[in-house]
């Protein structure tokens, strides 16, 4: 859903969220009469905790641009993420407060428009102007260029990663778009906008087929079978037509991927009164692909951009992203839609091409025909939309009716079954994933509006695989708070002791026992904590060397830069393992410049 008169990236939901849990007053530059317009020690006070928000958070936007000259992308993102946390943890109220509510907004508009390039370039320069953060007309000019660069959404094909990271190591891929771990497929929206219908498609009067099927589409309009009215005309069949042809696979996967999602979304939709057959609007945007991601940013399922998602309550912070989610995107887009219909009195046609463009060139359209009605206004709609509308009515006819159009042979996906259950703040996936005994990468592919392998600082609702809620639920009980980060998970055998694995664990008895809640015996999965890798040795040095009895003399010689025992050893002929247990070190231990070590001799 591509609405461009809508502000591309609004958080009116997060600073609604940051208003309602922070009470810092307003800080006002006014003062009281009779003071001469001299500020009040509180004053003073609120000024340098703003100040103190805003260098924070430009020191680490700076360090994010600095990383990002280096293509050091996931760097570059880590560090952009943490410039807004900031103004997210802190104790000020960002929504009253005039300076850091205009820096705020234009930090996540510049990240944003950093993270997914489009003709819109970010403004660094006003960032910095807005905020006082003295960035370099030079440095802003590198970024501009880089964000030139880099490839928009559309131009990834054959649905490739357009958002990729390497944990642990170095960004190498210079077409990368975005910074994050969510991996996205290339929106099916994107070519529908370049589709033209062949004069075969378009053929009806001289197709028996076609004339028949068009036939069965008035029929289906005026018994009122598909639950909505629309009007009939000639385009829906055409593109039944292209379905059946060069469309055949498009529709044969969207018809089997809406098995996974379409029982929920028929649910959803009918609780917020709208036709449960415009839910298949969801096959022409997504074609039920959560990571699909269009050339407008427009993400998930449903294909919200962040302004509108925001509008019905979808958060796009560095944590989530909850466009990409299921349940919480479905009821949006149906609260949306429900709302587009009632603007345009209960066309549905106008509707789907409002979700599509947005409201406004809905609106102009409408002007300009001088009546509401999408084939009227059609002439003075944009090209994608023009497509949209009976693309989605085509879609609606055969997946009501598969066999009658050639698709009867295929059968829907399952449904796509999973347990929801609330983890405590900054859970790690990896701990959730042993205690689920699945993967991380599935437990991401259940949960696409995470944005990184660890749930949000706050509780959050997560979807485990099915029937695993109960045994995650109970594991965390007795998962204490200091652990959740670093603890790991292990099954245990029948009639095994704390003993054992603490044998094959490296954990002592005690730690096991006081990270299990006191459990007697294991029983089940267990948490096994971090081992800190510190044991408790005491040095001593001896007052007298204890030199072997075969050493008649010892030499002295000096490390160089980048030395080990190991190589010392090699460049005077001893034996590694001698030198380190006569100098007390170890054989890989590295040494400073200028170190003296004993070289025994027999």
């Amino acid at each position: 859903m591509k609405t461009h008169l809508i502000k591309v990236f609004s958080l009116t939901a997060i600073l609604i969220f940051i208003s309602a849990s922070f009470a810092f007053g307003q800080i006002t530059s006014s003062s009281s009469s009779g003071r001469n317009n001299a500020r009040t020690p509180e004053v003073e006070q609120s000024q340098a905790q703003v100040n103190l928000v805003t260098d924070k958070s430009g020191t680490l936007f700076k360090e994010g641009l600095s990383a990002l000259k280096e293509n050091l992308r996931s760097q570059a993102g880590e560090k952009f993420d943490k410039s807004v946390e900031v103004f997210l943890y802190s104790t000020l109220n960002v929504q009253r407060n005039q300076r850091l509510s205009d820096c705020y907004n234009q930090l996540i508009e510049t990240v944003y428009r950093i993270e997914f390039p489009s003709s819109q370039q970010p403004n660094i320069r006003s960032l910095s102007a807005t905020c006082g953060w003295n960035i370099d007309n030079k440095t802003a000019d590198e970024i501009a260029k880089i964000v030139q660069a880099a490839p928009p959404a559309a131009d990834a094909a054959n649905n490739k990663a357009l958002i990729t990271s390497v944990v642990g190591g170095t960004q190498t891929d210079s077409g990368q778009v975005g910074f994050n771990e969510q991996r996205f497929e290339a929106s099916p929206l994107d070519e529908l906008a370049k589709l033209e219908l062949t004069p075969e498609e378009q053929q009806i009067e001289n197709n028996p087929v076609a004339q028949q099927q068009y036939q069965y589409i008035q029929y289906a309009v005026s018994n009122k079978s598909l639950g909505f009215s629309f009007q009939v005309h000639p385009m829906i069949q055409q593109f039944v037509n292209y379905y059946q042809g060069r469309g055949r696979a498009t529709m044969s996967t969207g018809l089997y991927r809406s098995g996974m999602f379409m029982q929920m979304a028929r649910r959803t939709f009918r609780e917020e009164g709208v036709p449960e057959n415009v839910a298949w609007l969801g096959q022409v945007e997504s074609a039920w692909k959560p990571s699909a991601l269009s050339w407008a940013a427009a993400s998930g399922l449903w294909q919200f951009i962040p302004g509108t998602g925001a509008r019905f309550g979808l958060r796009r912070t560095a944590h989530v992203d909850e466009r990409n989610g299921f349940e919480g995107a479905t009821r949006a887009s149906a609260r949306y839609l429900k709302f587009l219909a009632n603007r345009y009195n209960g066309n549905w046609e106008l509707a789907m091409a409002a979700y599509n463009s947005g409201e406004g060139n809905v609106d102009r359209a409408i002007r300009r025909a001088g009546v509401a009605n999408f084939w009227v206004a059609y002439p003075y709609l944009p090209r994608e939309t023009r497509n949209y509308v009976p693309n989605i009515l085509a879609t609606i006819l055969i997946a009501n009716n598969p066999s009658q159009y050639g698709f009867g042979h295929i059968r829907p996906a399952p449904r796509l079954m999973y347990d929801q259950i609330r983890v405590p703040p900054s859970t790690n996936l990896s701990l959730l994933a042993q205690a689920s005994d699945t993967t991380v990468e599935y437990l991401r592919y259940l949960n696409p509006e995470l944005r990184t392998n660890t749930s949000p600082p706050e509780p959050y609702i997560v979807r485990v695989p099915a029937g695993k809620a109960n045994e995650v639920v109970a594991l965390f009980r007795k998962l204490p708070a200091s652990s959740r980060n670093t603890a790991s998970v292990t099954k245990t055998a029948a009639g095994e002791s704390w003993q054992n694995i603490s044998n094959r664990t490296g954990i002592s008895v005690e730690d096991l026992i006081a990270a299990n809640g006191g459990a007697i015996a294991p029983r089940g999965k267990v948490v096994v904590p971090q081992s800190n890798g510190v044991k408790n040795i005491v040095y001593s040095r001896p007052t007298t060397p204890n030199v072997p009895a075969n050493i008649s003399r010892v030499r002295v010689v000096k490390a160089k830069a980048g030395d080990t025992v190991a190589k010392i050893a090699l460049r005077e002929g001893v034996s590694a393992a001698e030198l380190a247990k006569f100098n007390g070190l170890l054989t890989t231990s590295a040494l400073l410049a200028g170190r003296e070590i004993k070289i025994p001799s027999k």
